[in-house]
């Protein structure tokens, strides 16, 4: 009798340090900055993360970056650990105008807060994702474009902005309401009747900026003029151009609607034509020493006929041609024309396209492959 209530306290004993140190992993994978979830990473995780405490300190703190206006600003880590006088200023923050829809902002919030909510059930993560679909849904322009920020839309922030997946990204998520997707079968009837009217006003408005050159439909700029719907410049390296990664994305999202009429079959038709007569062969472009100045690297266009098909980043509108442009805005049809910090510091091939030609487009053509 003895020995089996000994061995029943052992085994008791042992679970407790298990359960002990599985808590201590868990603690430290959550505490430990090599371990800790960054903002870039908050939608790759198992859907098990999203109701965990470490998921619900990262939307309270999503929380505390949201502006009034109902959008947030970009490029920041909202997944660090912050401190009380952190929480103090961002608190008096909250009237500035900076919301954008730039580098993923304001929708991967909304995304966020939608799977935390689901699982957790808290009011005030509704509450916040609520203010923020009002925020998108607001700053629409008329014609169903969205600006790059707002309310600050000045300069090139008012340009209609496909540049970086901005506007489709923003599109994306209005449908996933519209559609009642399982993230977001809670938001209400008139939100989600808004946001099917705001889905159907922008894909209006894509038809309208894809660029037609003598007579034939392309695909579409980084980003387009507010009123005249053309292409427009951003920053100075970023020319007025039809620009294949953001077109990328555009048609994927003209991919994903359920009954595509003509125009919208059209419009994809098209596109796929201009980037398999836009894709560059034979070249590679690569990173190597850069001679001139030891321990850094020179992105370079190399020769090499086995190399996969390559896009520039931008083409020339009348020419096709690919173009480059350094921080003094002049045109170059040579990448190694311009500067190195712009060379080296910006996306100018892509290979994207070539997911869309290989593999997106087949699967769509199966579906909707015109008959003659």
């Amino acid at each position: 009798m003895i020995q089996m209530i000994y061995r029943i306290a052992t085994t008791v004993l042992k679970v407790g340090i298990c359960m002990a140190l599985i808590g201590n992993c868990v603690l430290a994978h959550q505490t430990d900055p090599a371990n800790a979830i960054t903002w870039n990473s908050v939608l790759k995780q198992a859907p098990a993360w999203y109701n965990t405490p470490e998921a619900i300190r990262i939307a309270d703190n999503v929380l505390l970056y949201q502006r009034d206006s109902g959008g947030w600003p970009k490029n920041i880590d909202m997944a660090r650990i912050l401190s009380d006088s952190q929480v103090q200023s961002l608190r008096k923050e909250k009237q500035k105008t900076d919301s954008t829809i730039d580098n993923t902002a304001t929708y991967t919030q909304l995304n966020f807060l939608a799977r935390v909510y689901r699982v957790k059930g808290l009011e005030r993560h509704k509450e916040s994702l609520l203010k923020g679909v009002d925020y998108l849904l607001k700053a629409q322009y008329d014609n169903g474009g969205w600006p790059q920020f707002y309310p600050d839309a000045h300069g090139y922030y008012a340009h209609i902005t496909f540049n970086d997946g901005a506007m489709i990204g923003v599109l994306k998520i209005l449908r996933d309401i519209a559609e009642q997707k399982v993230d977001f079968v809670f938001v209400d009837d008139s939100r989600r009747q808004s946001a099917a009217a705001a889905v159907e006003k922008g894909t209006e408005l894509i038809l309208k900026c894809q660029v037609n050159v003598r007579g034939r439909r392309t695909v579409w700029g980084a980003q387009h003029d507010r009123v005249a719907l053309a292409p427009a410049p951003a920053r100075a390296f970023e020319p007025v151009s039809l620009a294949s990664a953001e077109s990328v994305g555009v048609v994927r999202f003209l991919m994903g609607i359920k009954q595509p009429n003509e125009e919208v079959i059209d419009a994809i038709e098209s596109a796929i034509a201009w980037f398999e007569t836009s894709k560059l062969t034979g070249i590679r472009w690569i990173e190597k020493p850069n001679s001139a100045k030891p321990g850094e690297i020179d992105r370079v266009v190399e020769r090499d006929q086995n190399a996969g098909p390559l896009w520039a980043r931008f083409y020339e509108i009348d020419t096709n041609r690919p173009i480059f442009a350094g921080r003094d805005a002049r045109i170059k049809y040579d990448i190694s024309e311009i500067e190195h910090e712009r060379r080296n510091g910006y996306n100018w091939y892509v290979d994207e396209p070539g997911v869309l030609l290989s593999k997106d487009y087949p699967a769509w053509q199966k579906k909707w492959r015109r008959t003659e």
